[in-house]
């Protein structure tokens, strides 16, 4: 199996390099057959790719320790779903998993234009073959997911607990094919300019693709908040950690570049800007996934001790360098067709909009590399914490917001008093109605966050009455009821309403995060049962009594338990009863030193107890105090390794037996079943960090709204191929009386 893996990544290597050279040939001598090679090339590295993921995967799932990557992310205790997912938890798979992505999406984008741009095709080929190449290499020279050990043990080190969340299955996924899909329109942006095709063309042929880029980031991101907020025990969704911030940079950069190629393909604008926007993403792109592999940042997501900084660091350098030299040297054909004629235009909004989403990404990524500027300049790492973000992303993030509701509805070229009147009367009366009510209610004593609700009240009013002005219009000339009314628009008019509610999805973010990060309540607290702590708006929290459990898993201990229950009332009436608990897990390797006690010396992960509203969250975890079973856990670690000598004294192999090693299993098991009864029992205190934050669901509730618009847009037409066909009809038309 594993020379199977190695033979696949290898030939994907040699089939990049191949395409690379046919796709330059056939580009440089106007041999199409050439071309044809190298993007067929293509095809056969998804096809390899493919291969060798499957490969890797089988392993993880028949705990197959003799590779090497089997055995230090995974075990027999890890339950089957987790094992499927350890395979893009460690430095190879995940690597692996990027270069299976960016084939298949490369495939899938080359197969579609293979009739279009020909001139550009081969040298985006090329570059997505470079990536291709650059990954390939990695896996077959420095960090091949198909090493082997020499000896196979029985047991592997397990998957990180931290990594033991549903959304793991998902979230590397989705970044990682936001991060392949920028690759697309990158390579393409690149073969446009060397071709000097810098017409809108290349960018509606990969304007699905860049959206897809948007898309899966978006949701990649999302995902990790969430993740973040139920899981881990800190209390936030959002920590501006380095790992973090480097896939919310291309995502900013995206959304900028999403906008402004509107402006492009309806009045010639902002050619240059766009070129450099999208060849930045896919840098960032690059980057982001740099800063999890390389580990010269501190964060919690990235790989440690890694050796892959250098050759990552030479590819975005010539990333850099070429975007560079390609725009400079075609300045003469990215001319503008034609000047901004207003301030007061959809132009000049959505050119704000560009340089407001430019000036986040460019705050994020100073304070991301501060620690390495400072470095480098003073010799002291220094590093920015939230304070210091917030400081400047709040602001831009409410110009931001108030221009996502004036863009979509401003007239093009230039906007005249009516019309300005009749687009923003309604929405502006919505924001200052919703800054008054809240104002009465004491939020303008947090002024940016009650600016924020203003903002985003706005843009609620903005898109409700683009909705329904499209209705009417529609039910006055079709006489269709409402709901098929509205159905009808939206799918005749996918990207413009789908923009609408991934605006309207957006605000509601903006207000969850408002209100969470300006209102929260939080306390830690260290409580005995029986006793309470009052919390927030009203809210008591009353200790109950200790809980203990231990998981098993293949008749083994995955990990042990301990818990509380709680009871959370408000008023004097009962809210709910919530079961915070923190898990740990043994530590692999350890059997002979500490048999019992390394299954609570080992990584600990918390679980945390919620109970969700439309208004608020309210949100425990909870740390018990072990060190009262620590004297227990000697003695059984004594008592265990005693009988162990003996055994071995009288029978030196008795320990290859595996029915000894069963009933070794089994009297291990039992001493943990009453260190953990004895914890229930003994009902010893706790640390409870306690947390309200309002309306913090909203946050998820437009993520969701987001996520639907995103699929509107990116919906394919069901009559696309036929106007495909009409416009290519037309244009041929036109050229031949042209000529006439």
């Amino acid at each position: 199996m594993a020379d199977l893996g190695r033979g696949l990544t290898f030939l994907a290597l040699a089939v990049a390099v191949y395409g690379i050279g046919a796709s330059l040939y056939g580009a440089r001598t106007g041999r199409r057959e050439w071309a044809t090679s190298g993007r067929r090339a293509v095809y056969a590295l998804a096809a390899l790719t493919s291969g060798a993921f499957i490969v890797l995967e089988v392993a993880f799932l028949r705990s197959d320790f003799s590779f090497s990557v089997v055995q230090s992310h995974s075990s027999t205790t890890t339950p089957t779903f987790y094992k499927a997912a350890a395979a893009w938890s460690s430095q190879e798979g995940s690597l692996l998993l990027w270069l299976w992505l960016l084939s298949l999406w490369s495939s899938l984008v080359l197969f579609l234009t293979r009739h279009r741009m020909r001139d550009v095709q081969p040298y985006a080929t090329a570059v997505l073959l470079g990536f291709a190449a650059f990954f390939a290499g990695l896996l077959v020279f420095a960090v091949s997911p198909f090493d082997t050990l020499a000896v196979a043990p029985q047991e592997g080190a397990g998957l990180n607990p931290l990594l033991r969340h549903p959304s793991m299955m998902i979230h590397p996924p989705m970044l990682y094919s936001g991060y392949t899909l920028w690759a697309v329109p990158f390579a393409f942006a690149v073969g446009a300019l060397i071709v000097r095709r810098v017409d809108a063309e290349w960018m509606v042929a990969t304007r699905r693709f860049a959206l897809g880029a948007w898309f899966f980031l978006g949701i990649g991101i999302l995902l990790g908040a969430r993740w973040s907020y139920a899981e881990l025990g800190w209390g936030g969704y959002w920590a501006w950690d380095p790992v973090e911030n480097a896939s919310l940079l291309p995502w900013l950069t995206g959304t900028a570049f999403l906008h402004s190629i509107m402006v492009q393909e309806k009045r010639g604008m902002l050619k240059t800007w766009n070129a450099s926007l999208i060849l930045a993403t896919g840098t960032l792109a690059i980057l982001g996934t740099f800063l999890v592999r390389s580990g010269i940042l501190d964060s919690i997501h990235a790989f440690t001790g890694s050796s892959l900084g250098v050759p990552f660091v030479v590819l975005i350098g010539v990333m850099i360098l070429t975007s560079v030299v390609l725009v400079v040297s075609r300045r003469d054909t990215l001319r503008s067709e034609h000047r901004l004629d207003s301030l007061l235009s959809r132009e000049a909004m959505f050119l704000g909009n560009n340089l407001v989403l430019v000036g986040l990404a460019f705050v994020v990524f100073w304070g991301t590399f501060f620690p390495l500027i400072s470095e480098a300049l003073t010799g002291d790492k220094q590093s920015l914490g939230p304070p210091w973000y917030n400081k400047y992303t709040v602001p831009l993030a409410l110009m931001l917001v108030l221009l996502s509701g004036i863009g979509p509805v401003i007239a093009w070229r230039r906007a005249t008093p009516k019309n300005a009147r009749r687009n923003f009367t309604w929405p502006t009366l919505t924001g200052v109605v919703t800054l008054a009510v809240t104002a009465a209610f004491g939020v303008a004593g947090r002024p940016l966050a009650w600016l924020m609700f203003g903002f985003a009240a706005f843009v609620v009013g903005t898109i409700l009455q683009e909705f329904a002005r499209g209705l009417r219009a529609r039910r006055a000339m079709t006489g269709e009821a409402p709901p098929l009314a509205l159905l009808t628009l939206v799918r005749r008019n996918r990207r413009r309403y789908g923009g609408y509610i991934v605006h309207l999805g957006m605000a509601l973010l903006f207000i969850g995060v408002a209100a969470s990060s300006a209102f929260q309540h939080a306390r830690d607290v260290r409580l005995r049962p029986g006793q309470s702590a009052k919390i927030g708006n009203g809210y008591t929290a009353r200790y109950d009594r200790a809980t203990a459990r231990v998981d098993v898993s293949n008749n083994d201990v995955e990990r042990i338990v301990l818990g509380a229950q709680m009871t959370l009332s408000k008023d004097g009436k009962v809210v709910a009863h919530l079961s915070p608990n923190r898990g740990y897990y043994p530590i692999a390797g350890a059997e002979a030193v500490s048999p019992v006690g390394r299954y609570f010396d080992g990584e600990a992960t918390s679980e945390v107890a919620m109970t969700a509203g439309v208004r608020r969250d309210v949100w425990m975890a909870v740390s018990p105090e072990i060190g009262g079973l620590s004297a227990q856990v000697k003695k059984d670690d004594a008592a265990v390794i005693g009988g162990l000598r003996k055994l071995v004294a009288q029978d030196p192999k008795i320990m290859l037996d595996p029915r000894v090693r069963a009933r070794l299993g089994q009297y291990i098991g039992g001493r943990i079943n009453g260190l953990t009864a004895s914890y229930a029992q003994s009902a010893p205190p706790a640390t409870f960090r306690m947390i309200v934050s309002p309306l913090v669901a909203w946050i998820w509730l437009g993520g969701l709204i987001v996520i639907v618009g995103g699929i509107i847009c990116i919906w394919p037409a069901p009559d696309l191929a036929r106007r495909r066909a009409t416009a290519g009809y037309a244009a041929r038309v036109a050229r031949e009386l042209g000529r006439a």
